[in-house]
């Protein structure tokens, strides 16, 4: 799969794009039902605290499901995997709008997860299969932007739906619809991506081996560990020590900041669910504005190096703007979480709202730089990394919303930014700085070997 013709490359920009778009829809769809908490919890009669569930159930399924899919994936390709994705989603999601129970909602939520879960693992992959290096951080980023602007769009959106349909089960329809459009659009316009030179037929034209094909692409006999293989990953200390300190980073400033909104905002304010909605619009703007500082820019830090060094420099360098992430990820917390507690309940404002936009900035800055610089560090690994990162991301996320109210009510609004931002420093600051210290006394600014295809290896 490496030394991609460059032709190859150019002519998947429809896949790509598309592989993008659904990587947003994996987050957007465990997130769509926010709005709906308070009319769930009353039509099944649990607490609001329980019909969160669903949403940390979605997550958890979404962090581990792609160990299953990646292989398969590897063999049969991406478009076969992403079709049947879209129309397993489609089933489930008008399952989910035909449910009678919260149990049964929960179960066709966990499969609609399940099915939907495929680019948010292995999109790094797609990513490196099909974007020159150069322009690498800023499509890791697009990736990542879009993964990360999955669980603020969802309640956005669908705040609308609820509160002029009067009911969260239209949510489902439109989910399901939009999982309908994604099917036909990958189905006439989504070429396949995996490339195998050793295996290509010269004989079959182009169009028959990229839309035609549902065949078995790479011969390579499928086995078990293949399907645990991303988890080997954690022997990388430039692999596990980023995606731990960018895990923690998006549990606080994704994850509890969206999933806790109508726990902390409904007693607190009393809104209705277009007006939750619109809460989530600080993320998004921040979330926007910290990619270009995560993606361009990062880019663009990494090539005037190049250019004055006249080599690439090592991939720790780009390590650097990660700090003006956590930074900003820990003064957003503190503002929000203080400006939270000195609000005035049934007066709302906006001060907590722009304390999240500047979280959401930090938390995107920190995704595209450490994503990237794990990418960087072993490319050869680029599709393993994105499930292994997956996973551990989406475990903590998951226990996330069981602890995040006891928290609050312990700690109070105030406490709990200052414990967060404590945790942020302690478990991702300092083991960044710990690495870029390591790597730099092992050599780390000589230039790197080149191995296969002008790809940079580390020992």
């Amino acid at each position: 799969m490496c030394c991609v013709p460059r032709k190859y490359i150019e002519d998947n920009h429809a896949f790509r794009r598309l592989t993008l778009c659904q990587a947003m829809m994996t987050t957007f769809t465990a997130s769509a039902i926010i709005p709906a908490f308070e009319g769930i919890a009353e039509e099944f009669g649990v607490s609001l605290h329980k019909t969160a569930y669903l949403t940390s159930l979605q997550i958890a399924v979404l962090g581990w499901a792609p160990l299953f899919w990646k292989p398969l994936a590897n063999r049969y390709g991406r478009r076969p995997i992403w079709l049947i994705s879209t129309l397993g989603s489609l089933v489930f999601n008008i399952g989910c709008a035909q449910s009678n129970s919260y149990a049964t909602m929960a179960i066709c939520r966990a499969f609609t997860s399940f099915f939907i879960s495929p680019p948010g693992g292995t999109g790094s992959g797609v990513v490196t299969e099909t974007f020159f290096k150069k322009e690498r951080a800023t499509y890791v980023g697009i990736w990542t932007l879009l993964c990360t602007l999955g669980p603020p769009s969802g309640p956005f959106f669908m705040g609308f739906v609820v509160y002029h349909t009067g009911s969260f089960r239209w949510i489902y329809y439109i989910l399901a619809i939009t999982n309908g459009v994604q099917f036909i659009t990958y189905l006439f316009f989504g070429p396949e991506t995996l490339y195998m030179r050793n295996v290509v037929r010269h004989n079959v034209s182009t169009f028959k081996q990229e839309y035609m094909n549902f065949k078995r692409i790479d011969p390579t006999p499928l086995t078990l560990v293949e399907f645990i293989q991303p988890m080997f990953l954690f022997r990388y200390t430039s692999i596990w020590v980023p995606t731990v300190a960018y895990s923690i980073v998006f549990g606080f400033c994704s994850v509890l900041l969206t999933v806790e909104i109508p726990q902390l905002f409904l007693p607190k304010f009393g809104l209705n669910p277009q007006e939750l909605g619109l809460q989530f619009l600080g993320i998004m703007i921040g979330l926007v504005i910290g990619e270009q500082f995560g993606g361009r820019i990062s880019d663009l830090w990494m090539n005037k190096r190049t250019q004055k060094l006249g080599r690439r420099p090592p991939p720790e360098y780009r390590l650097w703007l990660s700090y003006v992430g956590f930074i900003l990820a820990m003064v957003g917390l503190i503002l929000f979480s203080v400006r939270l507690q000195q609000a005035t309940t049934g007066k709302w404002n906006i001060t907590p709202i722009i304390g999240i936009a500047i979280s959401a900035v930090g938390n995107q800055i920190v995704t595209t730089v450490l994503v990237t610089y794990a990418i960087d560090s072993y490319v050869e690994h680029s599709s393993s990394i994105g499930v292994f990162i997956n996973v551990v991301r989406s475990t903590w996320a998951f226990l996330g919303p069981f602890w995040f109210p006891d928290m609050e009510e312990t700690l109070g609004s105030s406490g709990s930014g200052g414990l967060m931002a404590g945790m942020i420093f302690f478990i991702s600051v300092v083991p960044i700085a710990c690495l870029q210290w390591r790597k730099r006394s092992q050599g780390a600014g000589l230039p790197a070997a080149i191995g296969q295809g002008g790809v940079p290896t580390r020992q």
